[in-house]
């Protein structure tokens, strides 16, 4: 790990290295599209946007709430494959055995939040989550494994690499708000973040 932030294992890609991951999460957006997933038991829409690639795919719907499923929610057509350079980041993030299953990309516009949650519907527990910021700096809060505990706040910028991995894996995380127009790197603005993660554990 390069540095440590907030006691997190961070890392940093330089720009030539966004644009190439950029032009592959487009490449996945146009064979599966981004949707908006909706809450359990309420219906709402969330403010962000999302796709998947991998074998799995983390989705969300009123009737069946939080999940993994193998196939685009719209288009029924399998998620497309996880491209070797994202496999790459977990590999630079993480000793952890296995590869990733499932890389939910989100994509927020200049209003989209994330309330504070925990990667929680993954049967590898103990596998780490590692996550990307491309676009927009996004204002990061973290707090522990209770959602009553304190919380930091920092800024993640464009090519930020994160990884909740041993005890800050069950943290609560989330985002409490997107400053537009501060990278250049998304043309129409906003941010893609990226979330690698082991959903089932090694065989």
């Amino acid at each position: 790990m390069a540095r440590m932030s907030h006691g997190l294992p961070t890392d940093w890609l330089n720009e030539t290295a966004q644009r190439e991951l950029l032009a592959a999460i487009y490449a996945i957006i146009s064979e599966a599209p981004l949707y908006t997933p909706h809450m359990p038991r309420t219906g709402l829409p969330m403010s962000v946007k999302m796709t998947n690639c991998g074998p799995l795919g983390w989705y969300t719907d009123q009737a069946e709430g939080y999940r993994y499923i193998r196939q685009h929610p719209l288009t029924q057509q399998p998620w497309p494959a996880m491209p070797e350079a994202f496999q790459a980041l977990w590999w630079r993030m993480t000793d952890y055995p296995d590869p990733p299953e499932a890389c939910l990309i989100n994509y927020y516009g200049p209003n989209s939040r994330m309330g504070l949650h925990r990667d929680a519907d993954e049967s590898a527990r103990s596998a780490p989550v590692v996550s990307l910021s491309l676009g927009d700096t996004a204002l990061f809060r973290i707090g522990g494994p209770k959602r009553t505990d304190p919380t930091n706040s920092f800024r993640l910028n464009s090519g930020t690499l994160i990884a909740l991995d041993g005890e800050s894996r069950h943290w609560h995380h989330g985002v409490d708000r997107i400053y537009p127009r501060s990278s250049p790197l998304l043309p129409g603005g906003g941010r893609f973040n990226l979330t690698l993660r082991r959903v089932n554990p090694p065989n």
